[in-house]
């Protein structure tokens, strides 16, 4: 596979598609969503390879339910590209303007990102979440997706490429590396002369070695420990229900809760009644003052070193009770808060501060975590969820997969 003649591939695509009309964009993404339900079937029966490749290495149960397809899923994928049709094209609006003095008038207006490079593991949605986006936004992309679903993205790009010479775009707009070899991703980090900009989803080994090694800008994100605090005042059955859905919901995501984080004038009320309604269901790591509320579970094991600073993608809640809010913001800070954290408050003061302190992407005062996501924003399907702090900062949407340029309009009278 020469990776360079899929960047320039890529690369002329990209030109197309920066001149292609929101008619023409928006006919692809019909042609898309209908095609994946008229190749369902198909679709379904490469997953079902991936499924059975998975079992056999050995994968867990959270990544097996993140890699599965079946008829609903598949329908909600087409739905999600559906959505992206509906929302406003970002690409051509001015994002501010203004007349200077010497009569030019100056703007700064959205144009598309050029080619993106998005190296992912096992989440077939995301094969057809950045294609949509992408195509939304006038950019080109080169997808890798992890060896877990490699049948299956190579029949959902299948899918994307006829679908895009259906409605007269570069089937080239959509390019996959098909071979799971290593080197093939470093090439890719250093193909700066075709691509610009590589978002990685996946674990924190991946990040770590896209930011090492790319020659490429790279958003950070998809990972991080998610925290909920219950302080003092909080209204405690309702935050048992919200610490309910942030953990058992779809627990293999990103935005599921890892830490719950309890006021000790409320851990004797509160973490009873999370026992009650989480027994038999998660499994819960608890350090000593948390432990002393929970000693009849069967379930409970002590917190050792390190599992505070791990994303369980499982049905797995680490406990901490904690002297006040300052102890929980300052543990949060020690453990990787940057992804999505909540506090559980009937204090205006305790939620301001929490918003204010804490450093995360997306922060939440008694709502779920698991609305950090691209639909639940009303953004579409996400490409991404950034934590770090430049261009782009959580759910990354379509203005997100833009930049701008500035552009001056002058008579022959206007004077520099």
């Amino acid at each position: 596979m020469d990776l360079t003649k899929m960047g320039e591939a890529a690369k002329r695509a990209s030109y197309h598609l920066a001149t292609a009309s929101t008619t023409q964009k928006n006919l692809a993404l019909q042609t898309i969503a209908d095609q994946l339900e008229l190749n369902c079937d198909a679709i379904l029966l490469a997953n079902e390879k991936d499924i059975t490749l998975g079992r056999e290495a050995g994968l867990g149960e959270a990544m097996l339910d993140r890699l599965q397809l079946n008829q609903q899923r598949v329908k909600a994928i087409a739905d999600d590209v559906r959505n992206v049709i509906g929302l406003a094209d970002p690409v051509g609006s001015e994002i501010d303007s203004k007349v200077l003095p010497n009569g030019m008038s100056l703007a700064r207006r959205r144009v598309p990102l050029g080619v993106v490079g998005v190296i992912y593991e096992a989440r077939p949605n995301v094969t057809i979440d950045i294609a949509a986006l992408c195509l939304k936004t006038g950019n080109a992309s080169i997808l890798r997706g992890g060896k877990e679903t490699f049948f299956t993205n190579i029949e959902l790009v299948k899918v994307i490429q006829i679908a895009l010479q259906k409605a007269g775009l570069p089937s080239e707009s959509v390019q996959y590396i098909e071979k799971p070899d290593r080197e093939l991703v470093s090439a890719l980090l250093k193909l700066d002369q075709f691509v610009d900009m590589i978002i990685p989803r996946g674990g924190a080994g991946l990040h770590k070695m896209c930011k090492e090694n790319s020659t490429i800008p790279v958003i950070i994100g998809g990972f991080g420990i998610s925290h909920i605090f219950i302080d003092e005042s909080a209204e405690l059955s309702k935050s048992v229900d919200i610490v309910e859905n942030a953990k058992t919901q779809r627990p293999s995501t990103c935005n599921t809760v890892d830490t719950l984080l309890v006021h000790e004038k409320v851990a004797a009320q509160v973490l009873p009644l999370l026992a009650d309604k989480l027994s038999g269901r998660v499994k819960f790591v608890a350090e000593p003052k948390a432990k002393a509320h929970l000693s009849h579970l069967d379930n409970l094991v002590d917190a050792k070193e390190g599992d505070f600073n791990t994303e369980w993608l499982s049905l797995t809640l680490g406990i901490k009770v904690v002297q006040n809010i300052d102890e929980a913001i300052e543990h949060m800070r020690n453990h990787n808060a940057s992804h999505s954290d909540a506090i559980m408050t009937n204090s205006l003061k305790n939620a301001e501060r929490f918003i204010n302190a804490v450093d995360s992407a997306a922060v939440y005062v008694n709502a779920s975590t698991r609305f950090t996501d691209g639909a639940q924003f009303g953004l579409g399907a996400e490409v991404a969820v950034s934590t770090q702090k430049l261009h782009a900062r959580g759910p990354m949407g379509l203005e997100e997969l833009t930049s701008y340029k500035w552009v001056g309009k002058a008579d022959y009278l206007s004077r520099g």
